[in-house]
Order: structure tokens, then C-alpha cells, then sequence
């Protein structure tokens, strides 16, 4: 007699589909259109659910801890208004190349798309979860659930990598359907890496030989290849990052050029590079002067999107492949043919260049000069440096603050203001027990300051260094440069930091002298759970003017005058 199939509900089959997909933590937020999932997942109560106090903030959660556990995540929202309150979030997500599944519910299937004002319905929001995810599936019967679950987490994961969203109806998540036979093994069918066309490595290989002063740029598309652009680094080839592909190599290796693309020592080195391979990288404008800076003509691009073919900078060669098993593939060659024969003071030239960019490029911060090194001396090497978008980040923090691990670097990638706190709430909780650091401005830290609670609730292991000038500092340098000085709408009132601390029962460090910051941060370091570490920037002093006009503005601010 054949075995009785045990019928289960499409909520619990939700449950039971991440936990066998290796998904330990999940967030978001609970509503009536995602109750059958959610109560599946408090039932079994084998995945964390991390309780954000809005969608938006659950998505930036689970955006983080994909980027620093390496697992999947996993982002729960009710359908319409939920679902349109995550849609920045999964904005940063699909920038970040962050491998997400975002489950949102849908009113029942009689309803949906007939405009008939049920609860939490809103038109086409399959459309506008298709504008801002990689792509996005409709649960449409409760028979293929398991095969839409299946399909949407394999894109996800599959480079490029990138939010991918579901609807699943509420009817059709309370409807019991037979458990299917092939979830107890269920292996999600992730495409092996592929080095790309032969030929094509063969001729950058060849290039490779024949250059003298070779570089290697690496982004987000192989940041985590660290093993294959290692052995690049043993043939010689010295590897700069853009802020996405930080860490691939430990930015203290005398090889590394860190993110230090735009300083004037390093712009003078790049003038010098014969070849260039851009691996997995954009050559966005943050990091190249508005794609103003000059780089090598003999520039080979390697992505795995077809699309990214001179997308900024034209190549010489472009290969279409994943770029850690092209670099290897690359590798395999030099080292079969000998190696290769490069100029001896290519490496002193690298180490003398970042040196001196280190050196020099704080000098411009006025007070602040000595935050890098305050700020690293502070935190153990293995900490995770989360950023919002800062007036702090947007200088040192990108530049020249050393990280040593990928996993290590998290910011809003597509420079939003005001996921910081967010971002790092999901960092610690997929930290596995790294300190985690986030610096933010007040302007950010104020934007979503209900999910301070989080932090609190989940008990999280993190210090907020709060960079408090009272207003949107980035904003005020970009008006001194292009609107005459004129600072309209960028003060902000806010709460004391130092009430807010003990109204959320966490630690307070106060650092109120330019060399205050590395003691202060230590303090707030050695306490268990959240901490804010308020910089107070009015007291310490102006940040000097660091924004410069953009090649489209001509910067005179007589122009701009009223």
C-alpha cells in the first residue's frame, strides 16, 4: 500500500521551503494578508522572524544580512501599501546585487485586478514589484506554489544577483495542498560558474603578457572571488576596488590600492597603468569624477551581464562570464605560460601611491583628519562597518578607512539617505558575533528612528556613531558650491540623543573633542547590545567644503544667485 501524502497548508509549505533552502533568519513586518505564512513560521519555530517596525526597514534588514552572512534574505510584507512601503528597499537591494526573496501577500484571486477597493489592493502591483526586483512572480493556484517558490529563489541567487519578489493570495496561502516528494532534498539548481568563451581568456591572457603596469579594478560583480584575484596578486597585478568591491583583498595589503581611485596620488598612479581589467565593476560615477577621470584605453571589461558592455567606459575586449571563475581561468593561463614580465617598480609605485593617498587626502578634513585612524584603532579588525550616507562616509569613510573582508562593507549603494540603521540592524543580526559599527548622520539616524526598538527588542550587538551637525551636511556643502551658500531646508530639529538613549534603556557615549572619537567608541565597544555614540559636530567644528561641481554644472554661483 502506497504511503498517505500529507496535505499541508501553501503557508506552512512558505515554512518549510526557506528552511530547507538553509534560510535561519528572516524580517519584516506581520499583516493580515501574511498571517498563514508567518503563523507557519512561529509554529515551527526554526527561523528567526525579526520584527522591523516598517516594511521598508524590514527590506534594508534582510538587504544586510544577505550582504554580511552570505545566506539568502528573506523579507516578509503585507500586499498593497506593505508591499509599496518596501519598494525602496528592494531599489538598494537590486543596486547592491543582494540576493533577496521578498514574500508579499495578495487579497484573495476573486478580487485581485478588478479595481473593486478590497483591503490593501492597489493596482498593478505586480507591475511595480516587476520596476524595482530583478523580476516577480504571481502565485496563481495553489498547485504551483512550490514550483513558483523554487523558480523565484534560484533567480535570486543567480548572478546577477538581486531582490526577487512573490505573490502569494491570501486564499491560496490558507489552501492545503499535498506536501510535495521533493521538498525533503531539495537542492536549489544554482548555475555553476562559467569562465566564459576560451578564445576570449586566451586573448586577455596574451594582453596580460604583454603588458608592463597591468591593474586590476574589481566590483561588486567579484567581490567575494578573493581566492582567484589572489592569485592574480601573486603574478603581480596590483587590484583597486570600487566601494561595492571592497575587501576582496585586505585593503592593508601592500598590493591593495583599497577605493582610492579618486585621490590625487592614485589618479597620478592610473595615468601610468598600461591595461586594466575591470572585473565585475561599473566604473560608477561616485568613484571615476562623474566618468570625467581619465583610465587606461587598453581596458578589458569582465561581467555577466551582456548589458554592461560599455556601459561607462569603452573596452578593448569584453567577456561575457562570472568573473571569479574568469579571473581563475585567467590565472591558469599566466601561470602555465611563466608568469609574467612587469615593470620592478610597479609594486613600490602602488604602495608609495596609497601611502601617500592616505597621507594626504584627511589632511582636507579640518578636525575630522584624524577619524580614520580614531575609528580603526577603535574596532577589531573583523568588525562590520555599516555607513549611511554621511558627510563623514562620503570622504574618509569610502576612501581610506581599511576593511579587510567584503563582508565587512555595507552602505546604501544607491546613496540613499537614511538606511543606515536599518542596514545595520540586519548586519548584526547576520554578523555570527563581529562587532558591528554604524555611522550615521542625524539626518539619517532621525529618518527611521522607530527602528531603533528593533535594535533593542532583538537584543542586537551594535554601536550607532551618530555624526550630529544638526542638519543635512552633505546637502549644505553641495549648496555652498552650487546655490551660493544658500543652506534652505537642511536644519533639522531632533531629539536629545542622551534622552533618547535612556527612553530606549541602551548605552550613551558622548564625543565632543576632535580626539575623543577612538576612547569614546571604545567605551560604547565594550558594552553588550546597542549603543549611540553621539559626535557632536557643532561643538568639534566645520567640516571644510569638500563637494565639487559636477562636469554637467558650471559652478558659478553668481549664476545661481537670485
Amino acid at each position: 500500500m502506497a504511503a498517505q501524502v500529507e496535505n499541508i497548508l501553501v503557508g506552512d509549505l512558505v515554512a518549510e521551503f526557506l528552511q530547507q533552502i538553509g534560510v535561519t533568519s528572516t524580517f519584516g513586518v506581520i499583516s493580515i494578508h501574511n498571517i498563514p505564512m508567518l503563523d507557519a513560521i512561529g509554529r515551527r519555530n526554526a527561523i528567526r522572524f525579526v520584527m522591523a517596525r516598517g516594511e521598508a526597514g524590514g527590506g534594508h534588514m534582510a538587504d544586510a544580512y544577505a550582504r554580511v552572512s552570505g545566506e539568502l534574505g528573506v523579507l516578509f510584507t503585507s500586499t498593497g501599501p506593505g508591499a509599496a512601503n518596501a519598494a525602496g528597499a528592494l531599489v538598494e537591494a537590486r543596486f547592491a546585487g543582494t540576493p533577496m526573496l521578498h514574500l508579499t501577500g495578495q487579497t484573495a484571486t476573486p478580487n485581485m485586478d478588478l479595481g473593486q477597493g478590497a483591503v490593501h489592493d492597489v493596482p498593478d502591483q505586480l507591475g511595480m514589484l516587476k520596476s524595482v526586483s530583478k523580476t516577480a512572480f504571481r502565485v496563481r493556484s495553489a498547485a504551483s506554489a512550490f514550483g513558483t517558490l523554487v523558480k523565484a529563489a534560484t533567480a535570486a541567487m543567480t548572478p546577477p544577483m538581486g531582490p526577487v519578489s512573490v505573490e502569494i493570495p491570501i486564499d491560496i496561502q490558507r489552501t492545503k495542498i499535498p506536501r510535495p516528494a521533493e521538498l525533503a532534498t531539495l537542492r536549489l539548481a544554482i548555475p555553476i560558474a562559467n569562465p566564459g568563451d576560451a578564445e576570449t581568456l586566451d586573448e586577455i591572457a596574451s594582453r596580460l603578457k604583454a603588458a608592463k603596469r597591468p591593474l586590476l579594478w574589481v566590483g561588486n560583480g567579484a567581490k567575494f572571488a578573493g581566492t582567484s584575484v589572489a592569485r592574480l596578486v601573486d603574478l603581480g597585478i596590483p587590484v583597486i576596488t570600487s566601494w561595492n568591491g571592497r575587501g576582496v583583498l585586505p585593503e592593508d595589503h601592500p598590493m591593495s590600492l583599497a577605493s582610492t581611485a579618486t585621490t590625487t596620488e592614485v589618479g597620478e598612479f592610473l595615468k601610468t597603468v598600461d591595461l586594466m581589467i575591470v572585473a565585475g565593476g561599473r566604473l560608477r560615477g561616485h568613484e571615476t569624477a562623474d566618468m570625467g577621470m581619465p583610465l587606461p584605453d587598453n581596458m578589458i571589461q569582465i561581467d555577466v551581464d551582456p548589458a554592461a558592455n560599455g556601459r561607462t567606459y569603452a573596452s578593448m575586449v569584453f567577456h561575457c562570464a562570472e568573473a571569479g571563475a574568469a579571473l581563475s581561468a585567467i590565472a591558469d593561463r599566466l601561470t602555465a605560460s611563466g608568469g609574467l614580465s612587469l615593470d620592478p617598480a610597479l609594486s613600490a609605485d602602488v604602495e608609495a601611491a596609497k601611502a601617500d593617498a592616505y597621507e594626504n587626502y584627511p589632511k582636507a578634513f579640518g578636525p575630522y583628519a584624524s577619524f580614520p585612524t580614531q575609528m580603526r584603532a577603535a574596532m577589531p579588525r573583523d568588525a562590520v562597518f555599516v555607513r549611511d550616507i554621511t558627510l563623514n562616509n562620503s570622504t574618509w569613510g569610502n576612501r581610506v578607512f581599511p576593511l579587510y573582508n567584503p563582508r565587512d562593507n555595507v552602505y546604501p549603494i544607491g546613496a540613499a539617505i537614511g538606511p543606515g540603521m536599518q542596514l545595520g540592524i540586519g548586519a548584526a543580526v547576520g554578523s555570527k558575533g563581529r562587532k558591528v559599527v554604524c555611522m550615521c548622520g542625524d539626518g539619517g539616524f532621525f529618518l527611521n528612528l522607530t527602528e531603533l526598538w528593533t535594535a533593542v527588542q532583538e537584543k542586537v550587538d551594535i554601536v550607532f556613531v551618530v555624526m550630529n551637525d544638526k542638519g543635512y551636511g552633505v546637502i549644505k556643502h553641495i549648496q555652498d558650491t552650487l546655490y551660493g551658500g544658500r543652506h534652505y531646508f537642511g536644519d533639522l530639529l531632533g531629539p536629545d540623543l542622551e534622552k533618547l538613549s535612556e527612553v530606549a534603556g541602551i548605552n550613551y557615549v558622548k564625543v565632543d573633542q576632535a580626539d575623543g572619537l577612538e576612547e569614546g567608541m571604545s567605551k560604547a565597544l565594550a558594552v553588550a547590545g546597542p549603543s549611540i555614540v553621539e559626535v557632536d559636530m557643532k561643538t568639534i567644528g566645520d567640516f571644510p567644503r569638500y563637494f565639487k561641481a559636477p562636469s554637467y554644472a558650471d559652478g558659478d554661483e553668481d549664476k545661481q544667485s537670485a
